[in-house]
């Protein structure tokens, strides 16, 4: 079976490795162009050559030269390995067995670029990897393989993708290749009545309403880092949040007096910012002013911020 395999970032390397591992007959490779003065080369590219690939970098899948590339090559299969640009339906079907894509949800919840964030910010207990085959929507293909992964109290987008999500998906990748040139694949059509999109998080989405309460800020905080960060505002100059610990939930407070969302009620070395939310209270412990990450306890210390000041 004839493979052309289009992705990129070290995802798409170790796709790359694990596919060629399995002695898969990959016949090509499709990524993004060279960003110029880049630092950091681009390892599936670099992977790609060091298997002696033929090597594709288009701006657009859509580029007519990409068509005729790929049909000279003549593949039985396209596999995507992180891809963030559309795949059109008539190179879909040059391949005799189509195109399978990786994505992190269990689809067909969270259909879109930002699932990892989403479920996050959702409160979702739990997320995983779906192999499924390609079509003209937007992760909408018949599934082949799915697998769940806990999300944990603490996981962020960060340690859930490369714990947990990254490792199961390059496995799962090669385990589905081999699976179509075996045979034996399944297409499990999903089920629209359960179906859900969301679009790509943008800095937007992420802005703190402290009329919230700390559970739901807490998983904005963990959903949206490193970028865009959940945003707050603090005389008047925005700053982002991107570490934080739930202190109550809201079941035993307020105790006394009233505390406004957003209100700085306490500042503890070591420890971090005390705030309030609409329902409970939420310890910031990392924060970002302009270009500088800092502990919150130490941002506050060099900003002077005073017990009863408001974040908005």
């Amino acid at each position: 079976m004839r493979v052309l395999v289009i992705g990129q970032a070290p995802f798409g390397k170790e796709c790359l490795q694990a596919l060629s591992a399995q002695g898969e007959n990959l016949v090509g490779a499709i990524t993004v162009p060279d960003v110029p003065g880049a630092k950091k080369p681009n390892p599936f590219k670099e992977m790609a050559l060091e298997l002696g690939m033929p090597l594709l970098q288009p701006s657009k899948l859509r580029d007519p030269e990409v068509y005729q590339w790929v049909k000279e090559l003549a593949p039985d299969l396209l596999v995507l390995v992180f891809v963030t640009d559309f795949v059109p339906g008539e190179m879909i079907r040059l391949a005799s067995q189509g195109g399978i894509n990786y994505h992190p949800s269990l689809l067909p919840k969270y259909r879109g670029g930002s699932a990892i964030s989403w479920a996050i910010i959702s409160g979702e207990k739990e997320t995983g990897v779906t192999i499924h085959y390609i079509d003209e929507g937007v992760d909408t293909g018949d599934i082949i393989l799915q697998e769940i992964v806990p999300i944990d109290e603490e996981d962020t987008t960060v340690t859930l993708y490369f714990n947990k999500l990254y490792p199961l998906g390059v496995r799962m990748t090669a385990e589905a290749v081999r699976l179509i040139r075996e045979g034996r694949a399944p297409r499990i059509p999903q089920d629209i009545r359960l179906a859900s999109y969301q679009p790509k998080l943008k800095e937007q989405d992420t802005d703190i309403d402290w009329r919230q309460s700390a559970r739901n800020i807490y998983n904005l905080i963990r959903g949206s880092v490193p970028i865009p960060a959940a945003g707050a505002t603090f005389r008047g100059e925005k700053i982002a949040v991107l570490e934080a610990q739930i202190k109550d939930e809201g079941t035993s407070w307020p105790p006394g007096p009233c505390i406004a969302p957003g209100e700085v009620v306490e500042i503890i070395p070591g420890q971090g910012l005390l705030v309030g939310t609409g329902k409970g209270l939420l310890m910031l412990k990392t924060v970002r002013s302009g270009k500088e990450k800092l502990p919150a306890e130490q941002w506050a210390e060099q900003y002077q911020v005073q017990k009863g000041e408001q974040l908005t």
